[in-house]
C-alpha cells in the first residue's frame, strides 16, 4: 500500500467515525443524503448478520469482516474492497472490531445503466488482470477509486451540490472498477443479454413488490427464460429459490422494522406481507436463530452497551 492510499484511508476512517457517531443505527450502519453512499461503524465483532445487497464496492477502511455469498466466502481486511456483483443475500460477521478501533467502512451502491453506457463505450477493453467468476470478490483498493469515495462523501455537507457533481464522480468511480481486476464480472452483469442481467428484471420486481404474492410466471417472463431455465439460473446466481429470496427479503426489512421504528413483531410481519404471525415467528428464528422478541432484546441491550462504553470514553477523555 502507497503513501497516498495510506493517507486517504486515513481522511476516510476519520470522516467514517465522526459521521456515524451521529447517524449509525443498532447495526453501526449509517446512510447519508447522497444516493447510493452508506458507512459502517461497529466497535465490538459480531456474529452473522443476514442482509440483501444490492451490487456494491465495499471498502474496509480498519478491521475485518467475513461475508458469504452463496457458496463464496471471503474474508476482507484494512486497504482491501468488497464487491459484491449482483443482488444477492449476504451474511456478515464483524470479526475485528474494538472502542479503541472499531470496524469502519464504507460502501456505495453500484448503477447498473452507468456500468451499462461505460461498458459501450469501452467496446472490447478488457483488465489487464484475470477476472474470477462468481459475485463476490476482493481487491486491493486503488487511490483512485479512494479519492472517487472521498468526493462523495464530501458531497454530504453540500446538498445543492449533489444532483450537480454526483453522476460524474460516480461515472469516474464505475470507470475505475470497470478497469480493474474484476472488471470482466462487472460487464457480465451489465450485459442485459447474460443471465445475470436478464435476472435482474425479476430481481427488482422482487424487491419493488416483496409483500406481495407474485407468481413465478411473471418472474421468469421478466428474465425472458422458461420456467425451468429461470429456477435454474436463479438459485445458481442467489443460492436461493425466487420464494426464499423473497422470504429473506421480508425477514430482513422486519428486523429492522422491528429495530429502528419500534414495531412489534406482529405489525412488522403484517407490514412485510406475512397473513400468519405464527408463520413469520417460526421463518424469522430459522434465519436469525432466535425469535424476534428475544433478537429484538438482545441486540437493543447490545446496542444501549455499546453507546455507555462511547459515552463513558467520551468522558474519559474530556476529563
Amino acid at each position: 500500500m502507497n503513501r497516498s492510499t495510506k493517507d486517504h484511508i486515513e481522511t476516510l476512517k476519520e470522516a467514517v467515525e465522526v459521521y456515524a457517531a451521529r447517524h449509525a443505527n443498532s447495526d453501526g450502519l449509517a446512510m447519508t443524503p447522497v444516493p447510493g453512499l452508506m458507512m459502517k461503524c461497529v466497535k465490538m465483532p459480531s456474529g452473522g448478520r443476514h442482509s440483501v445487497y444490492r451490487p456494491l464496492v465495499c471498502v474496509i477502511l480498519q478491521g475485518a469482516k467475513r461475508m458469504t455469498v452463496g457458496r463464496e466466502e471471503r474474508v476482507f481486511f484494512a486497504g482491501q474492497s468488497a464487491i459484491v456483483s449482483a443482488d444477492m443475500p449476504v451474511t456478515g460477521q464483524i470479526m475485528t472490531a474494538s472502542q479503541d478501533e472499531p470496524f469502519l467502512a464504507v460502501a456505495i451502491e453500484l448503477e447498473i445503466a452507468t456500468l451499462r453506457e461505460l461498458a459501450a463505450q469501452l467496446g472490447d477493453v478488457r483488465s489487464h488482470h484475470p477476472s474470477e467468476t462468481g459475485n463476490l470478490f476482493a481487491v486491493d483498493t486503488e487511490t483512485a477509486t479512494l479519492d472517487s469515495i472521498w468526493r462523495l462523501m464530501q458531497l454530504m455537507d453540500r446538498p445543492a451540490a449533489v444532483p450537480l457533481l454526483r453522476p460524474g464522480i460516480m461515472r469516474e468511480l464505475h470507470y475505475w472498477l470497470l478497469s480493474g481486476p474484476h472488471g470482466a464480472a462487472l460487464r457480465t452483469l451489465a450485459d442485459p443479454h447474460s443471465h445475470a442481467g436478464r435476472l435482474a428484471a425479476a430481481i427488482a420486481i422482487l424487491r419493488a413488490e416483496y409483500r406481495d404474492r407474485l407468481s413465478i410466471e411473471r418472474l421468469a417472463a421478466a428474465a425472458a427464460m422458461s420456467l425451468t431455465a429461470f429456477h435454474k439460473h436463479f438459485k445458481q446466481m442467489t443460492s436461493l429459490t425466487p420464494g426464499q429470496y423473497q422470504k429473506r427479503l421480508r425477514l430482513v426489512e422486519a428486523r429492522r422494522l422491528m429495530l429502528d421504528e419500534g414495531l412489534s413483531a406482529t405489525s412488522a410481519a403484517f407490514e412485510v406481507g406475512y397473513e400468519s404471525v405464527s408463520q413469520f415467528t417460526r421463518d424469522y428464528a430459522r434465519l436469525f436463530n432466535a425469535p424476534p422478541k428475544r433478537d429484538t432484546l438482545r441486540l437493543q441491550a447490545a446496542s444501549r452497551w455499546i453507546s455507555e462504553e462511547m459515552r463513558k470514553g467520551e468522558q474519559a477523555n474530556a476529563a
